[in-house]
């Protein structure tokens, strides 16, 4: 349920990919990225500056930034709503509005504590690097598995060889 397709994509020319909505499972859009639990992490993510980590810059250097897929999503507006750069945090609205009629266009805000942790992009992000870690989690639990299998293997192939050679656990004399 947890490792589907990725949903991230690579813009051409850009340092960075953006996220689309995915075709998550029901079960993760419901119990991990439901609204309660999206206001703790969210706050986490306003608690930890994670969007102040990222590169400054002008606009033609800014893109060429190799940026998260969730600095990406949550950080910055999404590229095809065509909103102009000032510095990596702060966007404005051209004249002409949005380029695309999307939510995540219209929820992205300059205040540092809301960005776009709200769009719909940000959530998914979040879902794709949770994906990436369960795939280094079922790694790593496979080969300690394999670990603790060969460990108990030479264990199981050295205590059968000591009873085949007439090795005795030694009693100790009597008093």
């Amino acid at each position: 349920m947890v490792t589907n397709k990725n949903v991230s994509r690579v813009l051409s020319g850009r340092g960075y990919k953006e996220i689309k909505s995915g075709d998550y499972s029901n079960w993760l859009k419901k119990y991990v990225v439901n609204e309660e639990n999206w206001e703790e992490i969210k706050s986490c993510l306003v608690d930890t500056k994670f969007c102040q980590r990222l590169p400054t810059g002008k606009a033609a250097n800014f893109y060429k930034y190799n940026l998260s897929a969730a600095q990406s999503s949550c950080c910055k507006p999404p590229t095809y709503c065509g909103l102009e750069f000032h510095n990596a945090t702060y966007w404005t609205m051209p004249k002409t509005g949005a380029a695309v009629a999307d939510n995540d266009c219209k929820v992205w805000s300059n205040v540092r504590s809301e960005l776009c942790f709200n769009c719909q992009s940000c959530k998914t992000a979040f879902l794709d690097n949770i994906k990436k870690e369960w795939k280094i989690l079922s790694l790593v639990n496979f080969g300690l598995f394999l670990l603790v299998l060969f460990v108990y293997c030479v264990g199981c192939c050295a205590f059968r060889n000591n009873r085949s050679k007439g090795y005795q656990r030694h009693k100790p004399y009597p008093a």
